[in-house]
């Protein structure tokens, strides 16, 4: 349709709404058009696929965060307790248990101790003042390329609440994920990748996607889940007898409109919306050739573990790798099965087995290529198990026994990426059960996780509702000792 000129008549009665529909395709059309030369569509949106500069220099430009669903057994795997393996069996001390919470523990406990054959003994490897359980043989080889950090703590000792804490800084749903505020404060390296992309084993409990969730910030730094069957990113894919020249035609029109609509109301959520448009239909092309993972030689599928077209944990280490070399911002791997309240000496070795081999390979495949340096990598779960046993009333008790949820102290490591090789920081006690030296809350791991990507936590902020909110709340401190 085409619009008359404006009369001067028309001038002393024109209205806001009016203007704006007047110009609104000029408008648009701005936004439209940087949006694809990559800058930001709308101030209004804060948003830009483009990388902005950190707060001061960076030890880190990428991520590798993984999380292992339900909290693997840290004194069984990294904080080695011999004093708990005497004592095993022995009741519980009366303040480990009185007026404590725990999620499923109702009578006094016995203590339990790691068992005492080959597999769960500990190492030192090399140099290093690491100690890792038998039952990860290949990360033992990496532990001279690690930071274990053995003092975290959180305030949530159940599964959902807990994982929100961790990877939101709230315990509650609403909250942007840390992946989303690294995507949200850096932007992505590639124009056609998202700058936060997401790869899970089994399901992830709890939390669900509010784990990579965006929550008040613009979705566009929501996490992209990617998948290793089928179409890598849902309607990724054109329909059939949808031809590429087509598809580009829709996204172009919808686009105007969309355009049009954001001259109008400037919601930024509408300009995210022409952004992933645009995004999808380059992914188009990125995406199944970085999915393809049958180009790589055979000597790196040997390293891992890989099996081209198949579902796994070790895929996606090697799609991390993939995804870190063509400048992804932000990578999540979730793998369930960690949370064993029965059985854990047997369950544990099984999950063992699945995450050892391609864990230590993604760090020294990542060495090769001199990308460790600027990836820093992370094991994480939501909190620890408890040096107590639960359920181990009658005959081969000790066989079934499991450990309950704890928040009181646990493990997580990082490797690469600006922090100390070979270096074990914090202490607990004897029996592995509270912090005695150099605590972490999980805020000030996130804290020093910003930190290494050049963002000041206390900096890192969005105006939402009146306030401005960050990953820290108002907590945080930097763990300085660990830094390289």
């Amino acid at each position: 349709m085409t619009r008359r000129p404006l009369a001067a008549a028309d001038l002393q009665a024109i209205t806001r709404r009016h203007l704006f529909q007047e110009v609104g395709s000029g408008i648009g059309a701005a936004a439209l058009l940087s949006l694809l030369d990559g800058e930001p569509a709308a101030c209004a949106a804060g948003q830009s696929s483009t990388t902005r500069k950190p707060h001061f220099p960076a030890r880190a430009k990428h991520v590798i965060y993984v999380h292992l669903v339900g909290a693997p057994s840290h004194l069984d795997l990294f904080d080695y307790k011999p004093e708990l393996q005497k004592r095993n069996g022995q009741l519980c001390p009366d303040e480990f248990f009185q007026g404590k919470q725990l999620a499923f523990i109702r009578s006094q406990p016995t203590l339990l101790g790691s068992p005492t054959d080959q597999k769960f003994q500990f190492q030192h490897v090399g140099d290093s003042s690491v100690t890792i359980s038998n039952l990860l043989p290949n990360l033992q080889q990496q532990a001279h390329e690690m930071t274990v950090i053995r003092s975290l703590h959180t305030d949530q000792f159940n599964h959902a609440p807990a994982q929100m804490y961790l990877l939101s800084g709230f315990p509650r749903f609403g909250r942007p994920s840390i992946g989303s505020w690294v995507n949200y404060g850096l932007g992505s390296d590639n124009e056609n990748l998202p700058g936060f992309v997401v790869m899970i084993t089994g399901q992830v409990l709890g939390a669900g996607n509010s784990a990579w969730g965006s929550g008040f910030l613009p979705t566009v730094y929501q996490g992209i889940e990617f998948r290793s069957q089928g179409d890598p990113v849902l309607f990724l894919s054109d329909p059939p007898g949808v031809e590429p020249a087509a598809r580009r035609q829709v996204v172009d029109a919808v686009n105007r409109l969309n355009a049009q609509r954001l001259a109008d109301l400037g919601d930024p959520e509408i300009a995210t919306r022409i952004s992933q448009y645009e995004m999808a239909y380059r992914m188009q092309t990125s995406v199944p050739e970085l999915m393809d993972i049958r180009s790589e030689p055979e000597h790196i599928h040997k390293l891992y573990g890989t099996q081209p077209g198949k579902t796994s944990f070790a895929n996606n280490c090697l799609l991390a790798r993939r995804l870190v070399e063509r400048g992804v911002r932000f990578v999540q791997l979730f793998d369930q099965g960690w949370d064993m309240h029965g059985s854990v000496f047997s369950g544990l070795p099984n999950k063992c087995r699945q995450v050892d081999q391609p864990l230590a390979a993604l760090i020294q495949d990542l060495r090769q290529r001199g990308l460790l340096d600027e990836t820093l990598v992370v094991w994480s779960a939501e909190f620890g198990r408890t040096p107590m046993a639960q359920g181990t009333n009658g005959e081969g008790a000790s066989q079934r026994a499991g450990r309950d949820h704890h928040k009181e102290a646990y493990t997580v490591w990082m490797a690469g990426g600006g922090v100390k090789r070979g270096f074990a920081y914090g202490k607990t006690d004897e029996l592995g059960y509270a912090v005695v030296e150099d605590p972490m809350h999980v805020h000030d791991l996130n804290a020093t996780i910003l930190h290494l990507l050049g963002m000041d936590h206390e900096r890192l902020t969005f105006k939402f509702q009146g306030r401005q909110y960050r990953l820290t709340d108002i907590h945080g401190v930097v763990a300085e000792k660990i830094l390289a």
